[in-house]
C-alpha cells in the first residue's frame, strides 16, 4: 500500500442515497496508490469496488455537503487530494463546504404563473374596482340598518350536506384534514349563517339583520358570470314574520350603480304556485316523488329549448297532457291570471299584491315582474322567492333570495321566520362592463415627498411622519432619483401634492409644495403643513 492518499467519490446511486438537492453524503478517505484510484473513479461501482478493495482500505468516514452537480464532476475529473476539494469552496479552504462561485445556477423549471382554474388574482387595479363594489354593498346595507359579519371560509363538510343533500359533495372543496375531520371550502353562507344563530340562541336579540361579503367555492362548470371562486354579499333578516321586501336593497344598490329599469328586474314567484304544480300533476296521476325532478326540469326553461324542456318532462315519467297542463300554468307572467287560477283569497295572491304594492310606494314597482316559473330551493325556500337579471336575459341570474322559515330546523334548532338573498360579485361585473357603467378607478396619494439632497433624506422622513400623523397618505421617495422621475411617479400614483425637501428651505424649517393640478407652486413652514 502506498502512501498517497486520494478521495473517492462513490456513484450516488451505489450508495442508494441520492436526492435531487443538495445534500450530505458519506464520502470516503481510501488509501491506496493513485492507479487503483483513478481505476475506480472510472467504475464508480460499489460492486466492483468491493471485488477490489476491503474495508481495511477505508481508514476514516467524514461527512461532506456535496451537490449533485460536484457528484457529476467527480465521476468525471480526478481529485489529487482532500484538500483540493475543499479548497474549491473559494472561502479559504473551510472545511466542511464545497461550492463554486463560478459554477452556473441549477437549471429550476418555471412555475405555471397563472392561478387556479376558476379564480382571479387581485392586482392593484382590479382591486380597485373590488374594493368599490364592496363599498357599494356596504353602503347600501347600512342604509337599510344592516350589521356586518363574517364567518370561517373553512367549515365543517356536514354543515353543507344537512342543507342540500348529498348531491353537494361533487361541487365541494372538500377534504380530510389532520385531525381525521371531513371539511370545505364553503359554497355559500346561509348555512354558517345558521350555525351562529343558534350557537348564538336568546343571546341575540330578534329581529337579526345580518350582512356579510364572502369568499365562496364552488366546483362546477364555468360559464360567463360564473367562476369556481367568486364574492357574495348575503343580507338576511331573522325573527320578522311579515313580507320583507328583499328585492328593495338590491335594487337600490343596482339603482346607484347607473343601472335602471329597462337594463334590470326581479322575478317572483310564490310558494302557492308550487302546490299548484303539485296539483297539475296529481291530476295527471304523476307521483309526488317526480315533484323535485320536474322542478329542476322547469328551472331550466330560459336556458334550453322548450323541446327540449318536454322531452326531459316526458323522459322522468309526465304523460303529454300533463306536459301541456303544465306549461301553460308556467306561462302565467300577471296576478290577475294567477287570481283567476288560485282566487282572490289565496296566500300567495294576497301576499304578492301586498308586495307589488309596497314596491310602487317606494317606488320600484318598474323593477319587478311575477313569474310562475321560478322554483329555486324547494327543500329550502318556504314562501315568495325572486331572481335578478338584467332585461336582456344575456347573462344568468344577478341575484336571488326568498324566506327560508324552516332553515334552522335543517341544522337542529328551533325554526324563526328568515329571509334573505345572496348577490355575486362576477355577473355584475359582466352586466357592468357590458352597460359602460365600470368606473374609471385610478391609484390615489394625496403626498409625494422627496429630498433634493442624499444628506436630507431624514428631513423627508420626517414630513412624510408629519403627514401620515394628520391622516393623509404619502408616498415618499427612498432613493436618489432625478425629479423628471419623480414627477413620472407622482402621475402614475395620481398624487395630489409634490413636497420638496432642499437645503435653504429645509434651513429655514419650510419646504415647497407644489399643487400637481394647477401647477401652483408656495413654501409652507413644516409646523403648518396640512
Amino acid at each position: 500500500m502506498t502512501a498517497n492518499a486520494h478521495l473517492l467519490i462513490l456513484h450516488p446511486r451505489s450508495l442508494n442515497i441520492f436526492k435531487p438537492s443538495t445534500t450530505t453524503i458519506n464520502t470516503f478517505l481510501l488509501l491506496h496508490s493513485s492507479s487503483l484510484v483513478s481505476k475506480t473513479l472510472k467504475t464508480c461501482s460499489l460492486s466492483s469496488l468491493s471485488s477490489n478493495l476491503t474495508h481495511n482500505y477505508f481508514s476514516n468516514i467524514t461527512q461532506i455537503p456535496i451537490s449533485p452537480y460536484h457528484l457529476r464532476r467527480g465521476r468525471r475529473n480526478h481529485f489529487s487530494s482532500v484538500s483540493s476539494i475543499l479548497n474549491e469552496n473559494g472561502d479559504g479552504g473551510r472545511p466542511g463546504t464545497i461550492s463554486n462561485p463560478s459554477l452556473p445556477p441549477p437549471i429550476v423549471e418555471k412555475i405555471d404563473v397563472n392561478p387556479p382554474k376558476g379564480t382571479r388574482d387581485f392586482p392593484p387595479e382590479e382591486m380597485r374596482f373590488r374594493t368599490w363594489l364592496f363599498n357599494n354593498f356596504r353602503e347600501v346595507s347600512r342604509l337599510f340598518g344592516f350589521e356586518e359579519v363574517d364567518y370561517p371560509v373553512l367549515e365543517s363538510e356536514a354543515l353543507y350536506i344537512r342543507k342540500a343533500g348529498e348531491e353537494i359533495k361533487d361541487q365541494l372543496y372538500g377534504f380530510e384534514d389532520r385531525g381525521n375531520r371531513r371539511v370545505a371550502l364553503r359554497p355559500e353562507l346561509t348555512p354558517s349563517l345558521a350555525r351562529v344563530v343558534i350557537q348564538k340562541g336568546k343571546s341575540v336579540a330578534l329581529p337579526i339583520k345580518w350582512f356579510a361579503i364572502g369568499q365562496c367555492w364552488r366546483y362546477e362548470r364555468m360559464t360567463r358570470g360564473r367562476r369556481r371562486e367568486h364574492y357574495q354579499w348575503n343580507m338576511d333578516i331573522i325573527g320578522v314574520p311579515e313580507i320583507t321586501n328583499l328585492f328593495l336593497p338590491s335594487s337600490h344598490f343596482s339603482r346607484d350603480l347607473g343601472l335602471h329599469h329597462q337594463m334590470w328586474d326581479s322575478k317572483f314567484p310564490a310558494e302557492r304556485c308550487k302546490q299548484l304544480l303539485q296539483e297539475v300533476l296529481q291530476r295527471y296521476s304523476v307521483p309526488e316523488d317526480l315533484f323535485s325532478k320536474v322542478c329542476v326540469i322547469i328551472d331550466k326553461m330560459e336556458k334550453i329549448p322548450m323541446d327540449e324542456i318536454k322531452r326531459e318532462l316526458k323522459l322522468v315519467g309526465v304523460s303529454e297532457d300533463a306536459i301541456e297542463q303544465l306549461l301553460q300554468v308556467l306561462t302565467i307572467k300577471s296576478l290577475s291570471e294567477l287570481e283567476e287560477i288560485l282566487g282572490p283569497s289565496g296566500d300567495a295572491v294576497s301576499d304578492l299584491k301586498s308586495l307589488f304594492l309596497l314596491a310602487d310606494k317606494f317606488g320600484y314597482s318598474d323593477w319587478i315582474q311575477f313569474d310562475a316559473s321560478i322554483v329555486r330551493g324547494l327543500a329550502y325556500y318556504t314562501g315568495i322567492v325572486f331572481e335578478g337579471f338584467d332585461r336582456e336575459r344575456k347573462l344568468r341570474a344577478i341575484c336571488g333570495g326568498g324566506r327560508y322559515d324552516r332553515l334552522l330546523s335543517t341544522f337542529g334548532g328551533d325554526d324563526l321566520p328568515a329571509c334573505g338573498f345572496g348577490f355575486g360579485d362576477a355577473v355584475i361585473v359582466e352586466l357592468l362592463k357590458e352597460k359602460g357603467l365600470l368606473p374609471e378607478l385610478s391609484p390615489q396619494v394625496e403626498n409625494i415627498v422627496c429630498s433634493l439632497d442624499p444628506e436630507l433624506q431624514g428631513a423627508a422622513s420626517q414630513v412624510a411622519t408629519i403627514l401620515r400623523e394628520k391622516g393623509q397618505s404619502v408616498d415618499l421617495v427612498l432613493e436618489s432619483k432625478s425629479l423628471k422621475w419623480v414627477f413620472k411617479r407622482a402621475a402614475r400614483i395620481n398624487a395630489g401634492r409634490l413636497i420638496l425637501v432642499g437645503n435653504s428651505e429645509w434651513q429655514k424649517g419650510m419646504v415647497v409644495v407644489k399643487i400637481l393640478d394647477t401647477g401652483e407652486q408656495f413654501d409652507v413652514k413644516v409646523d403648518q403643513l396640512e
